[in-house]
């Protein structure tokens, strides 16, 4: 029986994720977090084979998380979900010593069996991950990098800030709070960026700025 946790902000996705994995006959999900420092008390307490573990989360992050979780002895495997795959996020995840990084998108079957072949001690890539690890390591990502740093050079310095906090994942109020604005200038000001990105939303203008390694 392979003992789980799973680790995230969303309660939507948490509900999702036991939908998926808990109806396996070797699957066992113990426990659940909403948040890095909550999981670490989960983890320490459940004693889990694998974490299911999120990013994008308040008070601690998935990779401080599995950082921490690491450095304690006989540590848990760590399969990081995240809804994006920008090569800095991959990488740290897999230098930090992560056993698999998937994307939230991932057909249950191949979830389930990620899993698995974590479980067993084996490491687990998505296809795109992989795509992005072999750019990395060959040098291939500099193109995009240069061409990411090129578009987003059209914006001023204020819309190049809300294009970060953008990435950041900020809604249009909290993006007004950290840069002093109205929500009204917020909005205009992304508006002008769409328009210079020739981005469609919020995860295109997200995935450029991630391109460009400015965060």
């Amino acid at each position: 029986m392979i003992r789980l946790v799973i680790v995230d902000d969303d309660p939507m996705v948490r509900t999702g994720l036991r939908l998926i994995l808990g109806g396996e006959p070797d699957l066992e999900l113990v426990g659940e977090a909403g948040d890095g420092l909550q999981a670490m008390g989960v983890i320490r307490d459940l004693r889990p084979d694998v974490v299911l573990m999120d990013i994008r989360m308040p008070n601690q992050d998935g990779l401080t998380t599995t950082e921490l979780l690491l450095a304690r002895p006989d540590p848990p495997r760590i399969l990081v979900l995240t809804t994006f795959d920008a090569d800095d996020m991959v990488l740290r995840a897999l230098r930090l010593g992560a056993d698999g990084f998937l994307l939230k998108d991932t057909p249950p079957p191949k979830m389930i069996e990620a899993v698995r072949t974590v479980a067993k001690g084996e490491p687990v890539l998505s296809p795109s991950v992989t795509h992005q690890v072999i750019a990395a390591a060959t040098g291939r990502h500099e193109p995009r990098r240069a061409e990411a740093r090129l578009e987003l050079a059209t914006l001023t310095e204020r819309e190049r800030e809300v294009a970060i906090e953008v990435a950041r994942g900020g809604s249009n109020a909290e993006i007004a709070e950290r840069l002093y604005m109205s929500v009204a200038t917020v909005k205009a000001n992304i508006t002008r960026i769409f328009a210079k990105l020739g981005a469609d939303n919020r995860v295109q203008v997200a995935m450029k700025v991630r391109d460009a390694d400015l965060l």
